[in-house]
């Protein structure tokens, strides 16, 4: 067995583990990277950037059906060519994972080991049964992959994953979607709108990864007006169908009626799990959560034992690809510098679903303040109704809601849940005055043009302040900057 010796080994090649690959190495030479599988990632392989291609797709059928709301009336049936799709879909999906892969070329190949590592002790990996590296620093970058109940392995092909619908050459027929999470909801619009017969599925009610229940419910009724979603189902029987490549569901319905749905697939978006379970950490006296995840500082990425460090979906923090590439970083930055560990920056939490409308959060989520702050009454909520907002309207887009928080005395604003128009871009000024701490009235202070969707913001902002007894009572119609604001 061949044997190594280096000063910082990277276990997994995905967003986080090149971010700490890259970070150690301002520190020393000696850094490897282990992957077992093909590189690049996530977001580029199967994830963010081949899901926004299928949903852009979809966005193109949906403006052409939205048209006659505006007095114009296209020629014609619209025609969906599945296979022509599908053929972009991958085309632009190759070329994202061919930058990915340009910037892996340029890692010399003797910083490559090709395997799947365990742990033998704190500071030995064996790579599958051909090497055997003696690291001063692990970092563990080895990402998260779909998880689902084993039963469901049953239905054989007919059982995918977010994976394997970017492998697809056509649109089926039918699909059924399990789990109204984040992939979920994205995947079953997009399908709904490219023509497939979409049933989504969930348990416990959950819609989104949404804690606020005004602005979760809102969600549930504006989805449910477009496509069948019953985020509370219960599934009587599943079962592929003798000599078929087809899967027979049997649920009861919104009416409470028994009903049944044949399906091409079963779309399995019930959640990820990281990628930790194979790792012999056994061998290790590493601290584990609940899920046996290994827990870590939030600002230096540390486990409990000190020359181990642990980013990206791998960890117990927020699986996101911005996130994972800042915790690649920091994680990387203090195995390289180790000991002189430093506290990295962690920006303020902010996530995203591209459905439409979109879903958006920022900063804290109700949840989290009603744990917090909720016993005390220590926090408001501000809203805002994108239906009669004035630019919403003009484009057709007028459904959402957004819930703004904020703290009493300080006037400090503390987070907000979202659906509704370009929800990406609000939640993205939202961060920014969350990550500098400001209060709703220095936000109010801010330049808002008309007309615009982020007016929607202000008129939120404003029922936070007067709630707080920051700021003056609401004007229902407010035209201190022109109508519909």
């Amino acid at each position: 067995m061949k044997q190594l010796n280096v000063d910082v080994a990277i276990i997994g090649g995905g967003t986080a583990g090149l971010g700490a690959y890259r970070a150690a190495k301002a520190h020393t030479k000696n850094v490897v990277i282990i992957e077992g599988g093909p590189y690049g990632t996530t977001c580029a392989r199967v994830g963010c950037m081949p899901s926004k291609l299928l949903i852009a797709a979809a966005e193109s059928v949906h403006q052409i059906e939205k048209a006659p709301g505006f007095g114009v009336h296209p020629q014609g049936e619209i025609r969906i060519d599945g296979r022509e799709v599908m053929d972009r879909v991958k085309r632009e999906r190759d070329r994202f994972v061919g930058f990915v892969l340009e910037s892996v070329d340029e890692i010399p190949a003797s910083d490559k080991i090709s395997g799947y590592a365990k742990f033998v002790d704190h500071h030995t990996l064996r790579v599958d049964e051909h090497t055997e590296i003696r690291a001063e620093r692990i970092v563990i970058a080895t990402g998260s992959r779909p998880a689902y109940p084993a039963v469901w392995n049953e239905l054989g092909d007919r059982l995918v994953i977010n994976d394997d619908v970017f492998d697809w050459e056509d649109l089926p027929e039918a699909v059924a979607v399990f789990g109204p999470g984040v992939i979920g909801l994205e995947l079953g619009q997009a399908l709904h709108r490219l023509g497939v017969k979409v049933k989504l599925f969930g348990l416990g009610g959950q819609v989104g990864p949404l804690t606020d229940p005004q602005v979760m419910a809102y969600a549930d009724k504006a989805f449910k007006q477009e496509f069948y979603l019953d985020a509370d189902v219960k599934v009587e029987s599943m079962k592929r169908l003798d000599d078929s490549d087809k899967v027979e569901i049997q649920f009861i319905n919104h009416d409470g009626e028994l009903e049944t749905f044949i399906v091409d697939y079963v779309l399995a978006a019930t959640g990820r799990r990281p990628n930790v379970d194979k790792l012999a950490l056994e061998n290790t006296e590493i601290e584990l959560d609940e899920r046996g995840v290994p827990t870590a500082d939030h600002y230096t990425l540390q486990t409990s034992v000190e020359n181990i460090f642990i980013a990206g979906d791998a960890s117990n923090q927020i699986p996101l690809l911005h996130e994972a590439a800042d915790q690649g970083k920091i994680a990387g930055d203090n195995a390289g510098r180790y000991p002189d560990i430093r506290a990295g920056l962690r920006r303020s939490p902010i996530s995203a679903v591209f459905t439409d409308p979109q879903i958006a959060m920022v900063g804290e989520t109700y949840r989290q303040l009603e744990t917090r702050l909720g016993g005390c009454g220590c926090f408001e909520t501000g809203e805002v109704s994108f239906e009669n907002q004035g630019r919403s309207r003009v484009m057709l887009r007028n459904q959402g809601l957004l819930h703004v928080y904020g703290e009493h005395g300080t006037g400090r604003f503390l987070g907000a849940e979202m659906m509704g128009p370009n929800a990406e871009h609000l939640a993205h000024l939202l961060a920014w005055a969350h990550q500098n701490k400001m209060t709703i009235s220095e936000m109010l202070d801010m330049p808002f043009y008309h007309p615009v969707i982020e007016e929607g913001v202000r008129t939120a902002l404003r029922d936070l302040n007067a709630k707080l007894h920051l700021g003056p009572e609401m004007v229902k119609h407010c035209l201190d900057c022109g109508p519909g604001c």
